[in-house]
């Protein structure tokens, strides 16, 4: 037989594997509940094939891979089956930091020495816990959460729902790496999630050139952070940690700025000498807190006041005690009510009448943010919200460095 009657068929075969290994997506979402009101998906094989080509152009991570293997555990060999489509979910009327994935389980042996590799407590009752990642073994499934408040619904909801009408992915992505949408009743809102080499992009438009330049006046400030939001808005993200929000008085325009600043903080002990004397001993240390000013304009300054007031959020000293870097002072104006911290104030900046949240990474925050991965916060270098009109735009910053984010992470 000839080479070329060997070559061709191998050829189409290995063409095919590539296809169905790197491709080919079953996209029926079996693990959306349908009271899910908000469902981010990753698109598992378009990652990889990002991944693998970023791995191929970048010869010095070629040797990286063993080393890594032999440090810590691998998701490849923690006995899972890796979806076409990692879907994760938001239940309706639960808290705003509860999201929730299902995953199958394809050996519950190698599962279970994994979350023993990777320091997972378990809890009894096949519940698993992690920092704030909490986990429940249901059969051939694993309910994975930021909370395990509603693992038993969601368990229940996923039985419920074998037989019903599944969600397909055509509804939520198209063509991006990932998408986080909206539901409200049979209308669904999908934002684009675009990962770059220096860059994670979220947006609803193409359209970003007046986010662009937006972007360039805020920048120019150069503050830890700087925030300027309409009525709107304000709305918006009110509603994100507070449902009934009815009751809370109307803002027009919200707007804030803050810088980092490490100072020394006088920690006081007593003890006893060898006398059984009591003694004082002070030991110093440097911390990080913000120092900050917020302006509230409101319509009615003195109803925004009283409604603080009945909340117990101004003490009798007008401190606004709900922000916990104490001390600051809350008074209000003729526009409306401002928060400001009183140890080495700063000025807000200008108004640009313009939507936006602008967090700039600051080597204070990397130092005392125990709660963040560092590995993950150094390699970013700012967060920017825009907002005009319907359109909306969400760009995390990596800093520029040899290697995409996608090999760093």
């Amino acid at each position: 037989m000839s080479r070329k009657k060997i070559i061709v068929p191998l050829v189409l075969v290995l063409a095919i594997a590539c296809y169905f290994v790197f491709f080919h997506k079953d996209k029926t979402l079996q693990f959306v509940p349908e009271n899910a009101d908000a469902v981010a998906l990753v698109d598992v094989k378009k990652l990889t094939r990002q991944y693998i080509s970023s791995f191929i152009t970048h010869p010095s991570q070629w040797f990286e891979g063993k080393k890594t293997e032999k440090e810590g555990s691998s998701v490849g060999d923690a006995g899972v089956k890796i979806p076409d489509f990692l879907q994760i979910f938001h239940l309706k009327n639960t808290g705003f930091s509860h999201w929730y994935t299902v995953i199958e389980l394809d050996d519950h042996q190698k599962f279970l020495s994994f979350l023993k590799k990777c320091k997972f407590i378990n809890k009894g009752e096949n519940l698993y816990q992690k920092d704030h990642i909490f986990l429940s073994i249901q059969g051939d499934h694993c309910i994975v959460g930021t909370s395990e408040q509603d693992f038993d619904s969601i368990h229940h909801l996923l039985l419920e729902s074998s037989a019903k009408k599944k969600y397909n992915a055509d509804q939520f992505i198209e063509g991006t790496t990932g998408s986080i949408s909206f539901i409200s009743g049979q209308k669904i809102q999908n934002f684009s999630v675009e990962l770059k080499d220096d860059e994670v992009e979220i947006k609803n438009t193409s359209k970003t050139e007046a986010f662009n330049v937006l972007l360039t006046k805020v920048q120019q400030k150069a503050r830890f952070l700087e925030i300027e939001l309409d009525a709107e808005n304000v709305k918006r993200f009110t509603s994100f940690f507070n449902k009934s929000n009815s009751d809370i008085p109307e803002i027009t325009h919200y707007k804030a700025s803050a810088e980092l600043e490490q100072v020394n903080d006088t920690i006081v002990t007593y003890g006893y000498d060898d006398n059984f004397n009591e003694i004082e001993k002070k030991t110093f240390q440097k911390i990080t807190q913000p120092k900050y000013v917020i302006s509230l304009q409101s319509p009615t300054p003195e109803k925004t006041w009283e409604y603080f007031q009945n909340k117990k959020w101004i003490n009798s000293q007008n401190q606004f005690t709900i922000i916990p870097f104490q001390p600051n002072s809350i008074y209000k104006n003729k526009e409306g009510i401002v928060i400001e911290s009183t140890k080495n104030p700063i000025q807000l900046s200008p108004d640009l009448r313009e939507n936006y949240i602008f967090i700039k990474n600051d080597a204070l925050l990397s130092s005392s943010a125990s709660f963040i991965n560092k590995g993950i916060l150094s390699a970013i270098d700012y967060i920017f919200y825009g907002n005009k009109g319907e359109d909306y735009y969400i760009r995390l910053q990596g800093k520029k460095e040899k290697l995409p984010l996608i090999l760093r992470w």
